[in-house]
């Protein structure tokens, strides 16, 4: 069965990035060994050699007999929805890095700014081949969709059974298809970001209310007197799931609205060279 160019682009497209439903449950595999193992080692709590090694969470004391030693140990007392919080700093970390490495390889190679001036200025010339050769250089989304044009624009130089008119529609109809090929690509597992950035505080404030349900039933139970030890346990479980929240969710929306300018950057760019493209052809067609 033959393959056609574009459908090639397009399926290197759809496989280009993580894939999110199997990156996810490893990362939340990752949380979770992380605050068994990591947060709740033994020698993060006092008289750790009572605990034994491994993790608190397999070790006979538990609850308010367990008193943090350390940092991590403070954080592992913020309870179950910890390793959730967790596995959502761990997504976005992940997906950052890797939106960072694609919009990289994106923008090409070289400047783009530089790129995008040499190509105007060969278009100036009606030098369409020497533009396509740069555009083989910048090898960058910005580049593919430039040299789409191009290649359409050549083409329909030569076409001598359109009219000019004719010509631009089919000129303006191969550029908006290139740039809807490369758009996938950039952003993809944007929406992962973006919802991290609301999810997190959500579950954060569900920790912060399990753990305010513990103190104030510790604070209501003993007959008269309050449970100190419970009560600050409670306490303690809901600050620290909220701190978790609000880190999680203010590097989720900061790296997402990074992301997203870098983005409209690429864009804007692949617009300003199209509208170059067409009024190259106008002025020489």
């Amino acid at each position: 069965m033959n393959v056609s160019k574009n459908d090639e682009q397009v399926v290197a497209r759809k496989a280009g990035g993580l894939n999110p439903a199997v990156i996810i449950p490893i990362l939340f595999a990752i949380g979770v060994c992380i605050y068994l193992f990591v947060l709740g080692s033994p020698g993060n709590f006092k008289d750790a050699d009572k605990l034994g090694s491994g993790s608190v969470a397999f070790s006979s004391i538990e609850g308010k007999d367990i008193h943090p030693e350390s940092f991590l140990g403070i954080i592992y007392k913020g309870g179950i929805i910890v390793p959730i919080l967790i596995t959502f700093m761990i997504t976005v970390i992940v997906f950052s890095f890797e939106r960072y490495f694609v919009l990289g390889k994106a923008a090409g190679k070289g400047n783009l700014d530089n790129f995008v001036v040499q190509v105007r200025s060969l278009l100036n010339q009606n030098k369409i081949d020497e533009a396509i050769e740069e555009c083989d250089r910048q090898q960058g989304s910005v580049g593919n969709v430039v040299k789409e044009g191009l290649t359409t624009y050549k083409a329909l130089s030569h076409d001598n059974t359109l009219n000019k008119e004719q010509k631009m529609v089919a000129l303006n109809k191969a550029i908006e298809e290139a740039t809807t090929l490369e758009m996938p690509m950039l952003e993809k597992n944007m929406m992962i970001l973006s919802t991290l950035g609301t999810v997190a505080t959500l579950v954060a404030l569900l920790g912060t209310v399990i753990g305010m349900i513990k103190a104030f039933f510790a604070l209501g139970s003993g007959g008269g007197t309050p449970d100190a030890a419970a009560l600050s346990t409670g306490i303690s479980e809901a600050l620290i799931n909220t701190a978790l929240g609000i880190g999680t969710s203010a590097i989720a929306i900061i790296l997402y609205n990074f992301f997203t300018s870098k983005i409209d950057g690429l864009t804007y760019k692949i617009d300003e060279i199209s509208m170059s493209i067409q009024q190259s052809f106008a002025e020489f067609n």
